[in-house]
């Protein structure tokens, strides 16, 4: 959105700038970087004209990732536990999540804005864990941006890296467990039929 909205005085944000200093941030973050000689309600106020701007497009535009009902039904089938993670503002990850048709399927929605630190700190995620009374150890994370991942390696998860935003170098560097270029990607598969292997070993020999 940013990239469209441009700022400067309309001056447009390239595809590298946006990677590097925006994708996946936190807005406040984000009004420091673009606006430092603005005042932080002008800035603010900026941002929040953007997002109303991006609700009204996700309204019309947004689609879901390929293979995410069928991902979906795997983590219901096996009654795991599931959360939202997100550095979008509440009104945006509700309307995406609504949109998407998963408001029944999250257990819980953790905003960063609303933890004491945002992605990439792992807060947002820590926050998730302690709402499911989940472990860490125990748990996995579905991550398409450069500090969602680092948010989550640092609660000590797992976390897989979709490509559909960023470029998989930067998503490796930032400690990805490994990539996949949709839900649908045959190496995702391949890991959740080894997990389930691994449980079902577990629950054998316990």
């Amino acid at each position: 959105m940013l990239q469209e909205v441009g700022f400067n005085d309309g001056v447009p944000i390239s595809e590298e700038f946006f990677i590097e200093n925006i994708s996946g941030k936190h807005n406040e973050d984000i009004c420091h970087i673009l606006f430092p000689d603005w005042d932080l309600k002008k800035s603010l106020k900026f941002m929040d004209d953007k997002e109303a701007m991006f609700r009204r497009l996700a309204s019309e535009q947004l689609k879901p990732v390929s293979g995410l009902n069928k991902l979906c039904k795997w983590i219901k089938d096996r009654g795991l536990k599931r959360a939202a993670v997100t550095n979008a503002p509440r009104p945006n990850a509700e309307l995406m999540i609504s949109i998407l048709g998963l408001s029944d399927f999250f257990e819980t929605l953790v905003v960063g804005s609303e933890c004491e630190r945002a992605k990439p700190f792992p807060d947002p995620y820590l926050e998730a864990l302690k709402a499911l009374k989940a472990s860490p150890n125990h748990s996995f994370v579905f991550e398409d941006s450069v500090s969602g991942i680092k948010a989550g390696v640092a609660a000590g998860m797992p976390v897989v890296g979709l490509t559909t935003r960023n470029p998989e170098e930067l998503l490796s560097k930032a400690w990805a467990t490994f990539l996949i270029k949709d839900f649908e990607d045959p190496k995702l598969w391949s890991a959740l039929s080894d997990l389930e292997r691994e449980v079902i070993g577990a629950d054998i020999t316990a």
